[in-house]
C-alpha cells in the first residue's frame, strides 16, 4: 500500500527543514488574508480547529500541498500542518493554537502549547521498530517529561502487542491495518494506547497514544510526509 509522498522529490530532508520554516511562516500569512486559492485552502484547514466533531475532506486535504494529519485531544480538534523537520523530528502545527511533534514511525513525542508541554521518549531497543514482523508481546521502555505537572524524567513501563487486522478508513479509502495495543503502566500513569499499522511498513496511520496521565490524543495520517530517497 502507497503511503502519499507530500514534499517534492528532490527535495532533501535538510532542504524541507529550510523550506517548511520558510514556507509556514508564509503560510500562516496567507491564512490571514485569504488572497488566493492555496491560501483559502490553508485558511480552510486552520478552521477545522476546536469542532469536535468535524471531519477533514479528500478536497481539503487535496487543495492543501502540505502533509496533513488529523488529531483530537480533550481540549483541541485540529488538521494539522506539517511545520518542518530536524533530525527527524517533525513539528505538526495546529493553527496557533498548539505544536505537537512526531517520529517517521507515527509515533507522537510531545506536544506544547494549550498551557501544557509533554514528552515522551522509548529506550532503545524499540519494538516500533520492527513492527511487520512482531508477534509476541514485547516491553516498550519509556521515560516522560510532564513540564506542567513539574514530574520530569518519569519511568513507564509498556506492554507492546498484535491484536487482529483491522478495516480502517481514511479520506474514503478502506485500508486494512493491524491493530496493536501497549499497556503503560508507571507510579503516575495506567492507560493503553491503540495503534493501526500498515502491514508491509509499520507505519502508524491511526492510534491513539497518551502523553500524560489523563491526556490522550488521537491521530489520523491524512497526508503523511515521506522523506524523498537520498
Amino acid at each position: 500500500m502507497p503511503q502519499v509522498s507530500a514534499a517534492p522529490a528532490c527535495l532533501s530532508e535538510f532542504a524541507w527543514d529550510r523550506l517548511g520554516r520558510i514556507s509556514l511562516l508564509a503560510l500562516l500569512l496567507a491564512a490571514c488574508t485569504g488572497c488566493t486559492t492555496g491560501s483559502r485552502a490553508t485558511s480552510d484547514t486552520f478552521r477545522l480547529l476546536l469542532n469536535r466533531n468535524i471531519e477533514a475532506t479528500p478536497e481539503q486535504v487535496a487543495a492543501n500541498r502540505f502533509p496533513q494529519a488529523q488529531i483530537r485531544s480533550k481540549d483541541i480538534s485540529a488538521v494539522m500542518v506539517l511545520g518542518y523537520v530536524d533530525a527527524g523530528k517533525q513539528a505538526w502545527f495546529a493553527g496557533s493554537h498548539a505544536v505537537f511533534y512526531l517520529d517517521s514511525r507515527g509515533l507522537v513525542t510531545g506536544t506544547s502549547g494549550l498551557g501544557r508541554t509533554f514528552e515522551t521518549q522509548i529506550l532503545p531497543p524499540s519494538p516500533f521498530d520492527h513492527l511487520t514482523t512482531l508477534t509476541a508481546e514485547a516491553t516498550v521502555n519509556r521515560k516522560f517529561d510532564w513540564s506542567t505537572r513539574y514530574e520530569m524524567g518519569v519511568n513507564v513501563t509498556g506492554t507492546l502487542k498484535r491484536v487482529r487486522t483491522e478495516r480502517v478508513e481514511v479520506l474514503g479509502r478502506q485500508m486494512d491495518l493491524i491493530l496493536f495495543e501497549e499497556s503503560l503502566l508507571g507510579d503516575s500513569i495506567r492507560a493503553t494506547n491503540l495503534y493501526w499499522a500498515d502491514p508491509a511498513t509499520g507505519f502508524i496511520w491511526k492510534s491513539k497514544q497518551y502523553l500524560a496521565p489523563g491526556y490522550a490524543v488521537e491521530l489520523v495520517q491524512l497526508k503523511p510526509y515521506v522523506p524523498s530517497a537520498r
